[in-house]
């Protein structure tokens, strides 16, 4: 009797241990994978010196995640989570070899480093919603938010360390030892995977007796996410960020290598995910706040408002300043919507609704990339050079005139929509109530369900 009253409840893990190694492994490689990435962006800029050529990277690395979650989610519900990652990571390191390969022996070209991003983000297509679905067996409901902001905390060191240790190492060490050090990190990663264990969630008698196909689990991911609209809402509230900040991300590397050199532009970087980091932390000891719909749209309402002070004449320390308030609170957002998308979802099927969840919240992103070197080349940057078309207007007047006021404005304007959507998105009750309309779910481990049924036939 004492030992069944003091068990911990169904689901509630007796250690985070498992977690806190598989993070540090993930943290590891997403520190190596940042140089790497830093360094072959750095790489194809210089070589280009074309903003769409650049974009083209950042789009083969986007693709992916919008054409294949869907199949990824399905295949994760059906195969172990653990393995699921270890394939992620050890496919992903078979990419950044290639390129090495290709380094050392002089071949490389441009169009192989868009092959390579593609293939990496293929695999990494499987190893988000592995890597969130086993969070979810591995941590107990109310510690959720912090082993959210936990996992963003992994990417904010990459973005605060990657981009200043791979600009200082760029002249000194060169590319190829660069990416050495990408690929002994992912050996670790994958070397913590194999250490520990994963317990796999309770799965479905329907599931268990009928054995879906592809296609219907797919569906399966589709239906529960259309049958609840407030998570519905707030993934198209995701899917119009997306858009509007995936927009800023291949001008951000050409801005400021076009304001100082690859060192300063790495510690700009820097600086920015330095205010990630700092986000994160506050994150983990926080938890967030308790209505978890409002750490998503107040923030995107600040981040909107960071935006609009880039119409100031441009240099390093402004970017460095609003970079580092944004990115304060982009943890919070992202950890406040995981942790309600994880209790909202039953463990068995997280896989695959998590998977279409990421496809439909990063679909408009290959069309913000193609759209945004073109809006600036073509629209924003010559309406406000001498002679432009709004450079006698009262808003030329207002922004400035001259190099770089195109794409002051277009950050502004940008930053205008997304306060506009996340007013919107405040304005509808069904997103506002989402977490009081939708229970959350109830987690429990295969290995319990098993321990309870022997329990119950010995009675």
């Amino acid at each position: 009797m004492t030992a069944t009253a003091s068990a911990p409840a169904p689901g509630q893990p007796q250690s985070m241990r498992t977690f806190y190694i598989i993070w540090l492994g993930q943290l590891v490689s997403l520190l190596g994978s940042g140089l790497t990435g830093f360094a072959l962006g750095v790489y194809v800029y210089q070589e280009t010196t074309s903003i769409t050529a650049f974009a083209m990277s950042i789009l083969a690395f986007t693709l992916p995640g919008v054409l294949f979650s869907p199949v990824a989610g399905a295949l994760v519900d059906r195969f172990p989570r653990r393995w699921m990652m270890i394939l992620s990571d050890t496919g992903a390191g078979m990419t950044t070899i290639a390129i090495l390969i290709l380094i050392r022996t002089g071949n490389l070209e441009i169009w192989h480093i868009y092959v390579a991003n593609f293939v990496a983000s293929l695999f990494n297509t499987f190893q988000w919603p592995a890597y969130s679905a086993a969070t979810t067996m591995l941590v107990p409901q109310s510690q959720l938010g912090r082993a959210s902001g936990m996992v963003q905390m992994a990417d904010a060191i990459s973005q605060l360390a990657a981009p200043a240790i791979a600009g200082a190492l760029f002249l000194t060490w060169g590319i190829p030892n660069i990416i050495m050090v990408d690929v002994v990190t992912f050996l670790f990663a994958v070397g913590t995977l194999l250490y520990v264990r994963i317990p796999e969630p309770v799965r479905t008698a329907e599931e268990a007796a009928n054995k879906p196909s592809i296609m219907a689990s797919i569906r399966t991911g589709f239906t529960y996410i259309r049958n609840r609209p407030g998570l519905f809402q707030l993934l198209m509230y995701f899917a119009g960020i997306n858009l509007f900040f995936t927009m800023l991300q291949p001008l951000w590397t050409p801005l400021l290598l076009n304001l100082g050199t690859p060192a300063q532009a790495g510690f700009v970087g820097s600086i920015v995910g330095a205010g990630m980091l700092v986000g994160t932390f506050i994150m983990s000891a926080w938890g967030g706040p308790r209505r978890r719909v409002n750490g998503v749209l107040l923030t995107g309402i600040w981040m909107g408002v960071m935006l609009l002070f880039l119409l100031m004449p441009a240099s390093l320390p402004l970017i460095a300043t609003t970079g580092f308030f944004s990115m304060l609170v982009l943890p919070i957002m992202n950890g406040s919507s995981q942790a309600l998308w994880q209790s909202k979802t039953e463990p068995d099927l997280q896989g695959r609704v998590f998977s279409v969840r990421r496809m439909l919240a990063q679909f408009t992103a290959p069309i913000a990339i193609l759209l945004s070197g073109p809006l600036v080349d073509r629209v924003f940057g010559p309406a406000l050079m001498p002679g432009g078309a709004l450079a006698d207007t009262l808003l030329g007047q207002w922004v400035g005139v001259g190099p770089g006021r195109g794409m002051a404005l277009f950050f502004a304007v940008i930053g205008l929509l997304v306060l506009t959507i996340s007013i919107l998105a405040l304005g509808s009750p069904r997103l506002r109530n989402v977490q009081d309309e939708i229970p959350d779910v109830t987690i429990k481990s295969q290995s319990e369900e098993d321990t309870l049924k022997e329990a119950l036939n010995q009675a």
